[in-house]
């Protein structure tokens, strides 16, 4: 009773900034939260005309029917395999690219150089990959023209199933690098200068210095970042990954969550691509939850 009346009392201190935090708050409870009802319809026969409630509970068998499909297993690699190779690829980046800025003596450059690496984050996904298609057109894009002039055949990089992978990689690093890169900025802003000059008069050279002072200073950031990006692993950038997709790369551009926009939408089995919906977020739950508790005994960093 005695915690309740400080809690109001609390609040009626402090009741400006709680009216600030409502409308966060309604929208995580109408948008996030309140969906989370009609989860159930995965594990229902859901009829539009019967409503939710009066659909026929089913229990797994929405679930058995994508376990065994001829699909799963080729969904399944092709989500992780590129969800592995972004994270592999893009996670270091920005990382290196804080450092080098970090390092930078000229103050006109460098931010010359951030408003260039951050431009790219303000192009919509829509825009890039039409950006992708006019370069690396095998008639006249700018890549195929360098090939041609070199004595090669140009390529269709667009529809062969083995690029697809990597383009659709390094085109999100490149467009998402120089914003990721402005929270290490922020954590390496925050370490003191004076360990910096200690080390230059210790004689410690430029890299010597980022990997005593910079990385360990930003560790933490780091490893906060990477638990929330390995929480991610099945969840690959829908919009992007269809938009690249045609008839001659769709072995490899198929992940499970334009699997389950075609099976929903298109398709309208609901309650089928929800079950397929909720076993990916299951899936990134139980990583979150495990990579967060081995970060906790190992570097005593976590989220949690």
């Amino acid at each position: 009773m005695c915690t309740l009346k400080a809690f109001q009392k609390k609040i009626g201190v402090n009741w400006q900034l709680y009216l600030l935090f409502l409308p966060t708050l309604a929208y995580f409870l109408i948008f996030q939260y309140g969906p989370l009802y009609g989860i159930q319809i995965a594990f229902k026969d859901f009829s539009a005309v019967r409503g939710i409630t009066g659909s026929p509970w089913i229990g797994f068998e929405h679930f058995e029917r994508f376990f065994g499909s001829y699909q799963f297993w080729t969904l399944l690699y092709n989500t992780i395999e590129l969800s592995l190779y972004g994270l592999l690829v893009g996670f270091p980046v920005p990382i290196i690219l804080a450092l080098l800025l970090n390092q930078l003596g000229h103050e006109r450059f460098k931010r010359f150089v951030q408003t260039v690496s951050y431009a790219p984050h303000f192009i919509s996904t829509v825009v890039l990959v039409g950006m992708m298609f006019v370069f690396l057109s095998p008639n006249s894009g700018l890549l195929n023209q360098i090939i041609v002039a070199f004595g090669g055949d140009p390529v269709f990089f667009m529809a062969r199933p083995e690029w697809f992978k990597t383009l659709f990689v390094f085109s999100t690093v490149w467009q998402s690098a120089g914003w990721g890169a402005i929270i290490y900025l922020a954590a390496l802003a925050s370490i003191d200068p004076g360990l910096h000059e200690a080390a230059r008069i210790d004689g410690a050279s430029k890299l010597q210095r980022i990997r005593h002072i910079d990385l360990p200073g930003i560790m933490p950031t780091i490893i906060i970042l990477f638990i929330l990006e390995i929480g991610k692993l099945m969840t690959v950038g829908f919009e992007k990954a269809y938009l690249m997709q045609n008839s001659l790369n769709i072995d490899s551009s198929e992940i499970i969550q334009t699997y389950v926009y075609k099976t929903g939408l298109l398709g309208a089995q609901f309650s089928f691509s929800t079950a397929v919906g909720l076993f990916d977020a299951v899936i990134n739950f139980m990583i979150l939850i495990l990579f967060n508790r081995l970060s906790r005994r190992i570097s005593e960093t976590s989220l949690w």
